[in-house]
């Protein structure tokens, strides 16, 4: 047995953001070095996503995970020990063989990314590097653009406002510091002005604020009414992200937009949207279309993808295939990567060199039920992605990542480079 082989993996039940459960993996090499890692889970998820194993049942509303740590216990770690850790391709085919759906559905996606992390996690401690440093080798990397969440809707905030993620970015920042410095101001004012209005009325799950708005349109105006009170230009220092997240309030061509109680078709959002575009600074939109209406995506990219990067999240859930069918029919110009929604690490870097080949913005995402784990900070830098979304800047699972990439930026010293604008997929 060589001394990255792995010698024990084992599995325990731990908590995310939502207090729900979710699965945490130790994995022990022979050398000693460890490594542990934590699934996340998401709220609005693509029909094409990995699945969580959930027990069912009355317990904990259906979502205990036992038979998740169960399997992890008498199939994955006999499966896997012995096994080099270094050899991270290796290990994820005998996860996905192991398994044997499409989806992860038997063990769960669940157990099968934290499992495939932390032995990603294990590797670099054997190595005595960071994780980050680790992945890349010797390659140089910049320190991703961060797309933070100031309001939050959708799925994420009981739909008070259909638009899931209201969100600032800052291409424009000379550094990831500088960027979270600008957001945190602008959060601060969209703060006091939901009070001064008597809006404010707490957060949403991924740490914004949850809205109390009349329409989505109000929640625009609101946050660049925030960009200004905090003393920036907007589209210049601070631009505006969105997440619309089509795929909850539409499908089959039809979209209920209930909070400002109407109905369109493809057309009629694409020219909704068009219009958002042309007077806000909004430079970047994810999920414009719901994921089965690809020539939705398609006309919207034809019409406006020269003025913001149109991300496909549901529409490509991480498959390195649609990235590649999508890039050839130019549905999109930029893809969300997530672990979770692919099921391992070498699937989600796939997809998101797949993204890098169609010349794609790539973004490394968290999910709306996060923990502590901080592994996609060090999977946003290390594969060089250029933007990072994690939500909020407050809540400790969010902040537990925001913090990590300071200190990854800190490392780097003079030689830290901050990703800027070139990051963006419409910038190209």
């Amino acid at each position: 047995m060589t001394s990255s082989a792995v010698a024990s993996v084992k599995a325990r039940r731990v908590w995310d953001s939502r207090g729900r459960p979710t699965v945490e993996v130790e994995v022990t090499l022979a050398s000693g070095a460890s490594g542990r890692a934590i699934a996340p889970a998401g709220a609005s998820t693509g029909s094409g996503e990995a699945i969580d194993l959930r027990d069912g049942g009355p317990r904990f509303g259906g979502l205990d995970v036992t038979h998740a740590v169960a399997h992890v216990a008498r199939e994955i770690a006999p499966a896997l020990e012995g096994r080099d850790a270094a050899a991270q391709a290796v290990v994820d085919a005998a996860l996905v063989a192991l398994d044997g759906t499409a989806n992860k559905a038997r063990l769960g996606g669940n157990a099968i990314v934290a499992t495939s992390m932390a032995v990603l996690h294990a590797a670099a401690a054997h190595a005595g590097l960071p994780l980050w440093r680790h992945l890349a080798g010797d390659r140089p990397v910049r320190i991703p653009v961060p797309e933070i969440q100031i309001f939050g809707g959708g799925a994420h905030a009981a739909r008070r406002v259909d638009i899931q993620d209201f969100m600032v970015i800052c291409p424009t920042a000379g550094s990831f510091a500088e960027a979270l410095d600008r957001t945190a101001e602008v959060y601060r004012c969209a703060g006091m002005l939901l009070k001064e209005r008597g809006l404010l009325q707490g957060v949403a799950d991924e740490g914004g604020f949850w809205p109390a708005f009349d329409s989505n349109e109000e929640a625009l105006d609101m946050l660049v009414r925030a960009i200004e009170r905090a003393g920036f230009t907007p589209g210049d220092e601070v631009s505006i992200s969105l997440d619309v997240a089509a795929s909850e309030f539409g499908r089959g061509g039809l979209y209920r937009l209930a909070r400002d109680g109407r109905e369109l078709d493809t057309g009629g959002m694409i020219d909704l949207l068009g219009g958002w575009l042309s007077r806000y600074p909004i430079v970047s939109i994810e999920d414009p279309l719901a994921e089965d209406d690809a020539e939705g995506f398609r006309a919207f990219t034809t019409a406006h993808g020269a003025r913001a990067q149109v991300i496909g999240d549901d529409f490509l859930v991480t498959s390195a295939s649609r990235v590649a069918d999508a890039a050839a029919r130019r549905d999109c110009t930029a893809v969300l990567v997530k672990p979770n929604q692919a099921g391992t690490v070498t699937e989600t870097l796939a997809a998101l060199s797949a993204g890098k080949a169609a010349g794609f913005g790539t973004i490394v995402s968290a999910r709306s039920g996060e923990t502590e784990d901080v592994t996609i900070v060090h999977l946003a830098v290390g594969w060089d992605a250029g933007q990072f979304k994690v939500g909020s800047i407050t809540r400790g699972e969010r902040t537990a990542k925001w913090n990590e990439m300071l200190r990854i930026e800190e490392t780097l010293g003079a030689r830290a480079r901050y990703a800027g604008p070139d990051a963006l997929a419409y910038a190209r």
